[in-house]
């Protein structure tokens, strides 16, 4: 199917007939500021394929670099992406060298562009489990965009949403001992700010692969407002069409945040 080639703020992209039928509904000022992602569906994805799960994965890292890259293109500023979870040790222990090596690879072959297109590579997570060889390629993807200020791509490695509000809390409990904190002071502003969201807005999209209905221990302090949006479509198929699909639905619904709506009144 043809393409036509659209220019933006992160440069241009081939765009088939129908992601520029879909484009043209969405209203590019009223892009979420934020989108978070559960990517989904690899393992089963390679199964029905009668491919290993790895190769599910392999495949998921491309889904990774073209939303990645087309995100940027629509000026998403924040990028999150639940890569591997605190949970996820429990899996074999192939598997989870394999899922280690990913964010290694990726980070490798794509830290020149994103250096180029002035993204910003972030953390979540704690990076003590993590191996020592991808300690240092995500080090080193933090230190070459740090000066970058374009979209923020959060990587959320080891990470789980519990397992982070506990971390948080011992995090405040230190600083009431320590007197850097009053118990008049706590509020819901002030934790956030020890969360690894710190400083950065909440999501208002969450996209989560694979046909599952549930947040699977993801951001739980951060997606109470947030808009969900689950797909069928598992990771490896996802693709600038879904983003679209999912962009459009968010804006086609009234976000209250407890209030009632102005026809209700």
């Amino acid at each position: 199917m043809p393409c036509r080639r659209e220019k933006s703020g992160a440069g241009q992209m081939e765009l088939t007939p129908r992601e520029e039928e879909i484009l043209k509904e969405i209203d590019r000022d009223r892009i979420p500021v934020h989108v978070a992602m559960i990517m989904d569906g690899n393992g089963r994805w390679a199964r029905e394929r009668g491919l290993p799960r790895s190769a599910g994965h392999r495949q998921g890292v491309e889904t990774v670099r073209e939303v990645v890259r087309f995100s940027n293109y629509l000026g998403i500023k924040v990028l999150t992406l639940f890569a591997f979870s605190t949970e996820n040790w429990r899996r074999p222990l192939q598997e989870i060298d394999f899922l280690m090596s990913l964010p290694e690879q990726y980070l490798q072959s794509e830290l020149p562009e994103l250096v180029r297109n002035n993204v910003r590579v972030k953390l979540l997570g704690d990076p003590e489990r993590l191996p020592e060889k991808v300690r240092r390629a995500i080090a080193k993807g933090l230190e070459a965009t740090s000066s970058n200020s374009g979209m923020l791509l959060n990587f959320a490695l080891n990470y789980g949403a519990r397992m982070e509000i506990v971390r948080a809390v011992r995090a405040m409990l230190r600083d009431l001992q320590q007197g850097k904190l009053k118990e008049t002071d706590i509020s819901e502003e002030l934790f956030a700010g020890y969360l690894y969201t710190a400083g950065l807005p909440d999501p208002d999209l969450l996209i989560r692969t694979g046909g599952e209905f549930r947040i699977s221990n993801f951001l739980l302090w951060q997606l109470a407002y947030s808009e969900l949006w689950f797909t069928s479509v598992y990771w490896p198929d996802f693709g600038r069409i879904h983003l679209l699909q999912a962009i459009r639905d968010f804006q086609q619904r009234e976000r209250r945040f407890g209030r009632i709506s102005p026809e209700q009144r």
